[in-house]
């Protein structure tokens, strides 16, 4: 009979392609994991691995183990979820968020939720949305804070709040878009003056869309890791960006020289969301926790709204 612990290791091993690296992940030994992975095979009467000198291969066997240990895995993880969840914000919970939101929401939010929740152990791991998704729906995560819109099949999402793009650069590229004439709107922007995020990020994604670009368009300089070396570099002249109100006090205390303008209406935006799956029952904890990260969001956004 097949174990838990041998499926956990053979998608392990199949996700890293590597006995060792498998062997790492789930914190044995690499004998210890060869010959669980073999009992598997005998207990089948299958073979589910070809071992190759630098790589392993699934059989065809091995893709329908993997297929079916993949959705029973992640159903005991949402049955330790349930069970962890059932009386609210307490026991263990990890969550997503996505790097444009992480470093501005987190500090407030987990102010709120520790005095909310005093027995909570809160795991946090930051990560791109479609990594965060991937995890939520296998059970690996039990919530992810993103953005919207994105498709969120297999997840329910939640709204938390409205983050706005406001446009940011030095004083001088500022003022010169602004006087004497009105605002630009996000499709007058120069596409070679725009410097987005690398390829993944969401908020890069948003950015191009508002403004009717595509990422074949090579003017679009597509290559920043985060949005604080973005603002660094807008703010001593080198183009312009597209910054969220979310990050504006933190963007701006640290890039004192950047300037920021606001689109006029319709401003563009992102929508904020909690997201759990679909089979996961609606306890409390969710309703709690969006709550909270609600009520902090909307604190940032009074906030850079005043200074913007």
């Amino acid at each position: 009979m097949l174990t838990l612990r041998q499926m956990t290791y053979f998608v392990a091993l199949a996700d890293t392609r590597s006995f060792s690296a498998a062997a790492e992940r789930v914190h044995v030994t690499q004998p210890a994991l060869s010959q669980q992975i073999k009992e598997m095979e005998l207990n089948l009467g299958a073979q589910l691995v070809e071992r190759l000198p630098r790589d392993i291969r699934l059989t065809r066997a091995g893709q329908v183990v993997l297929e079916r240990a993949q959705k029973i895995l992640a159903m005991t993880r949402d049955l330790e979820a349930e069970i962890r969840q059932s009386k609210g914000l307490n026991g263990r919970l990890s969550l997503g968020v996505i790097p444009t939101i992480a470093p501005y929401l987190l500090p407030r939010a987990l102010t709120r939720i520790k005095a909310a929740a005093l027995d909570l152990d809160l795991r946090v791991r930051e990560a791109q949305t479609a990594d965060l998704l991937t995890a939520v729906i296998n059970g690996q995560l039990d919530a992810a804070v993103i953005a919207l819109p994105y498709d969120v099949a297999g997840v329910m999402a939640e709204p938390l709040f409205t983050d706005y793009f406001l446009l940011a650069g030095s004083k001088s590229r500022i003022d010169a878009l602004s006087a004497p004439v009105a605002p630009p709107r996000p499709t007058d922007l120069p596409p070679d003056a725009l410097l987005l995020l690398d390829e993944g990020h969401c908020l890069a994604d948003q950015a191009l869309d508002v403004c009717g670009l595509t990422r074949a368009r090579q003017t679009v300089d597509l290559g920043a890791s985060s949005l604080s070396t973005l603002c660094g570099l807008v703010a001593q002249g080198f183009g312009l960006t597209f910054v969220p109100e979310i990050a504006l006090c933190s963007e701006q205390a640290a890039s004192p020289d950047m300037t920021v303008l606001r689109f006029p209406e319709p401003q563009p935006q992102r929508t904020i969301a909690l997201v759990r799956r679909h089979s996961t029952e609606a306890k409390t904890w969710f309703t709690d926790l969006a709550a909270l990260l609600s009520e902090a969001g909307s604190e940032l956004m009074e906030e850079a709204r005043r200074r913007g």
